[in-house]
């Protein structure tokens, strides 16, 4: 069995309530994990330990709290007054947990569903994804990791061309991958709105309402997007319903001919920031 799973960010009890509730197996079943594991919850290192420990049973996508992490574990970033990270930077394992946590995937396929953290901009198409998450993936887990974690942030370049190269190139996959939200029709990326898509800003859409989108005929699971909720359209699966803000954490499976969606609550209750 396959589930996909929302946005966990460090509630570990909860991922624990969740998996008992489906009878999660590691030797029959494969947890989906669409980004966003550690930050922002009370259990962050416990978060990361679970699912290492789940091993080839389960695979997990980076979001943007997770190269948060990654950013502030090499002095690329400041840690944020609401981080909730000192467990793993203070771990006597650090080292091989953030190991772990840079093999992750940006992009991902399971059961014709394409699997990424926050969405795609309309100029990809399935292949053309895969291919250039595989590439900043690339960089991300090797020896030049650390340079770019400190260049990664900024909104420069805001909409997708092929002829970008280098550090340009990789920060505009990881916005779109990582980040997206709302875009003009063009695919120009705005990033300063956070709520659901009845409140786009003027000329803007919801990244997965732009018409003509290339990526339009294949099913896509996300995260990321909490004040959107939960989408469930055949087409379409939004799974950040907010744990961490004191939502739900949502799985749903996508084999055996019938979707089927679990939730548990979280007493989580923090103020999304």
């Amino acid at each position: 069995m396959h589930y996909f799973i929302g946005d966990l960010q460090g509630c570990c009890d909860a991922l624990d309530r969740l998996l008992a509730e489906i009878s999660f197996s590691p030797s029959r079943d494969h947890l989906h994990v669409l980004g966003d594991l550690v930050n922002r919850g009370p259990a962050s290192l416990a978060t990361l330990k679970r699912l290492q420990g789940l091993g080839n049973a389960a695979t997990c996508l980076l979001g943007n709290h997770d190269l948060h992490l990654l950013a502030v574990s090499v002095g690329a970033r400041k840690p944020h007054r609401d981080d909730t990270l000192d467990d793993i930077l203070g771990h006597k394992h650090r080292t091989a947990l953030l190991d772990w946590l840079r093999h992750g995937k940006l992009a991902d396929t399971a059961h014709g569903w394409l699997l990424v953290h926050a969405g795609v901009v309309p100029q990809w198409d399935l292949a053309q994804t895969l291919a250039l998450a595989r590439e900043v993936e690339a960089v991300l887990q090797g020896p030049a990791m650390a340079d770019f974690l400190h260049v990664m942030y900024g909104n420069d370049p805001a909409r997708w061309d092929d002829a970008l190269t280098g550090v340009r190139r990789w920060r505009m996959v990881l916005n779109a991958l990582t980040r997206i939200r709302y875009c003009t029709p063009d695919g120009t990326l705005e990033f300063a709105t956070k709520d659901g898509s009845g409140q786009a800003p003027p000329g803007h859409l919801a990244w997965f309402d732009v018409p003509g989108r290339r990526t339009a005929g294949v099913p896509i699971a996300f995260g990321h997007w909490s004040t959107l909720g939960l989408r469930n359209r055949p087409d379409l699966l939004s799974l950040d319903t907010g744990c961490v803000w004191g939502g739900a954490l949502t799985a749903v499976r996508v084999d055996g001919g019938r979707r089927e969606l679990t939730q548990v609550r979280c007493a989580q209750a923090q103020v999304p920031g």
